[in-house]
């Protein structure tokens, strides 16, 4: 995956939030494990919360950081699966202007390689909400550790090439 060596890197503020019902900070590896690598790609940990599996708490928590101009992005772990208290989709649905398909689409592609089958029970899914991306994985450290270092990694790398999500940021709001 090509990296332009050649421009400078550009640090995104990124806001980390877990949803569960059942963790706290010192037990959110997954959590730990997105922190861990936000930070040694040379991005900013802007904020991180724990919510519970509750579809207004999360929309309430995304809509802040949505109008924080000191957080561009925000990642989500947690609440993607199908069970009836798993509504991270469904808290993203209610904020979002532009849905990404293509994120869950090869976050899937990608997690198939290492759980095979078992992928389909996720529902991973990203979108635009009024400028700020929002990318929402599943709760396991194996799914973080799939979309970061798979997609997220380099599409949020302002010298991956030939297109990143960083370069769109003074584009988002556009009308």
């Amino acid at each position: 995956m090509p990296i332009d060596e050649g421009v400078a890197f550009t640090p995104v503020r990124i806001a980390v939030l877990t949803v569960s019902d059942t963790r706290g900070l010192a037990e959110d590896r997954s959590g730990d494990a997105l922190v861990d690598r936000i930070e040694r790609a040379g991005h900013i940990v802007a904020d991180r919360r724990i919510e519970r599996d509750d579809k207004d708490s999360i929309v309430a928590r995304l809509h802040g950081w949505i109008d924080d101009p000191q957080v561009d992005c925000i990642i989500t772990t947690g609440g993607t699966g199908v069970t009836g208290r798993d509504v991270t989709p469904e808290a993203l649905a209610r904020v979002q202007d532009k849905e990404i398909p293509g994120f869950g689409e090869l976050f899937r592609w990608l997690s198939y390689q290492t759980i095979g089958t078992s992928t389909i029970q996720s529902r991973a899914t990203a979108c635009v909400a009024r400028g700020t991306y929002i990318f929402a994985l599943p709760g396991s450290t194996g799914a973080v550790k799939d979309a970061w270092d798979g997609i997220l990694a380099s599409q949020l790398d302002n010298r991956f090439r030939p297109c990143n999500f960083v370069d769109l940021m003074p584009r988002l709001k556009e009308r």
